[in-house]
């Protein structure tokens, strides 16, 4: 064999030979008493590892090879299982625990690329336009994208001093050219409860962007004070929510049901991982109606709480078929207080189906199907939707669901396109709605800050069109000439979110979230539907 041809194969088989050597003998030794018999394999990759340090030709730095090497290793068995240096283990318990101070997204490497799953609310990336579903593909005007780019990379990049600026280029599904964007970091806090009210005497609302340690606490609170302002029936806004700790899921939903219902199972490999959660009767709501609002990117724990209403015949779940995420991830921690967070189990709905998607055909096809279901129409259309019909199941009333793909809503509701123009595509990549709500309301800041609630904005801001045409002009001030026949198509989007945006200025999330909802699609019909059904269950939508 050419010399270059072995030193090109041994680059790539090395770091996986002493990841397999490392993650098995960490993890043996850490997890394993001494007296058992030492595993040939074990012996084997720990005698390769130690003919590496003693006798290559090179001096190896066998930390980084380790670091870089075990995700590798790691993404053969399925998209979940990941490993985590101590920087990002650190890093991910901030997000869920705390509050750190940095840009506010949420991503995932995909095929080599940051990609962004989530823009937490209220956040220094939302405020400038970032969206979900994005690709960062340049930092600071350097590459951010290859083989080398890892998780702790990324947090290192992303992350900094409040106060501190990063660029970012990012690649967008609707537009052909990078677009640019200037972060400022800041404090985020991890409120996963984004926003709570009335959407009329009766319905409560509330939003949740994730599955944190103090996400029951936070929901509780919510629905306490939402009913004493009158609420009977409630609307969860789960869409965009990734998911996080299941145990929070669980007990939001004992809140609903009756006791001795089931909630969730989960099954493994041995019998330690099995386990059964049941309702207990001991939940406040138990007579109230319930809607649940999903899309393709609710997952996870969102998809236990999800499936568990819906399997109970005890909510309705609108909107679009989630992501299919039913794997159960277990913690390991490692000698050095990295982690291994390695899929020990299956869960499955009360009806005995699991919503994992396939993952068979590797990690770029797993993260592609939510393209590929958007190119297919699904997000248009449910007779495009795909289900498999081989796993179907029942519910506790007799309707049928399936399993292998996600939660399938019991009113499909088709993703809403009224406005979308291609003026108004161009002014939201250009983050100029936001900045316009941000002049308005410095210049008027003195007026806007005397006022009690959102509601008395109307006592302010100019009508519809002379608001409309403030920001035409503003926009053009901006490189986005007037075109007045688009303008017109999206006139309300526009107006909708231009108000929603300064609403959030002047009161946050309890602000921002009344306005932008006021057009919603999916809670309008989940509204319909809850009306047709005056009783708390069973559901037979």
């Amino acid at each position: 064999m050419p010399t270059k041809q072995m030193s090109s194969n041994l680059r790539f088989w090395l770091p996986v030979i002493i990841a397999v050597a490392v993650v098995v003998g960490i993890f043996m030794g850490s997890h394993f008493t001494t007296n058992k018999p030492v595993d040939e394999n074990d012996r084997k990759l720990n005698a390769i590892l130690n003919l590496i340090a003693q006798e290559y030709v090179d001096t190896t730095n066998l930390h980084d090879l380790i670091e870089m090497s075990i995700p590798k290793i790691l993404s053969n068995l399925d998209p979940h299982t990941s490993y985590f240096t101590v920087e990002e283990q650190k890093a991910a318990a901030d997000d869920l625990n705390g509050s750190f101070s940095g840009i506010g997204i949420s991503f995932m490497l995909i095929n080599d690329t940051i990609g962004v799953v989530e823009v937490i609310p209220g956040g220094p990336s939302e405020k400038i336009g970032i969206m979900a579903g994005d690709r960062i593909v340049t930092i600071d005007d350097s590459t951010a994208t290859g083989e080398k780019i890892t998780n702790g990379a990324v947090i290192k990049r992303l992350r900094g001093p409040k106060g501190s600026k990063v660029k970012l280029g990012i690649q967008r599904q609707n537009s052909n050219k990078l677009l640019t964007f200037t972060v400022t970091r800041g404090d985020i806090p991890v409120n996963t409860v984004d926003a709570y009210y009335m959407i009329d005497n009766i319905t409560g609302y509330i939003k949740i962007n994730q599955f944190g340690r103090h996400t029951y606490d936070e929901f509780i609170t919510a629905m306490a004070s939402l009913q004493e302002e009158g609420a009977e029936r409630y609307l969860i806004d789960l869409r965009g929510n990734g998911g996080g700790f299941m145990e929070m899921a669980v007990l939001m939903v004992n809140e609903f049901l009756p006791a001795d219902q089931p909630i969730v199972f989960t099954r493994g490999r041995y019998k330690r991982d099995d386990s059964e959660v049941w309702s207990d009767g001991n939940g406040s709501f138990q007579d109230a109606q319930v809607a649940v609002l999903i899309d393709e990117f609710s997952a996870s724990a969102s998809e236990i709480f999800s499936g568990a209403l819906q399997d109970n015949d005890r909510g309705l779940i609108v909107g679009c078929r989630s992501f299919g995420k039913g794997l159960v991830q277990k913690e390991f921690v490692l000698l050095d207080s990295s982690a291994l967070r390695l899929t020990t189990a299956r869960y499955y709905t009360p009806s005995g189906r699991c919503i994992q998607k396939d993952y068979k055909l590797g990690a770029l096809d797993y993260e592609k199907e939510l393209f590929d279901r958007y190119m297919n129409g699904e997000l248009y259309s449910r007779d495009s939707m795909k289900v498999d019909k081989s796993q179907m199941f029942t519910t506790l009333y007799g309707r049928t669901v399936y399993g292998g793909g996600g939660i399938v809503p019991d009113i499909f509701v088709a993703r809403d396109t009224a406005g979308i123009t291609s003026y108004y595509i161009d002014v939201a990549n250009a983050n100029l709605l936001q900045r316009f709500a941000f002049n308005y309301c410095n210049k008027n800041r003195t007026a806007l800050n005397k006022l009690d609630d959102y509601k008395q904005l109307s006592n302010i801001l100019p009508g519809d069109e002379e608001l409309l045409k403030e920001f035409a002009n503003f926009a053009a001030q901006n490189g986005v000439a007037p075109r007045w026949y688009y303008i017109n198509l999206s006139r309300l989007l526009l107006v909708t979110h231009i108000k929603a945006f300064i609403a959030r200025d002047i009161f946050g999330n309890q602000g921002f979230y009344p306005i932008f909802n006021s057009t919603d699609k999916t809670i309008q019909e989940a509204l319909k539907a809850m009306n047709r059904h005056k009783a708390a269950f069973p559901i037979t939508e």
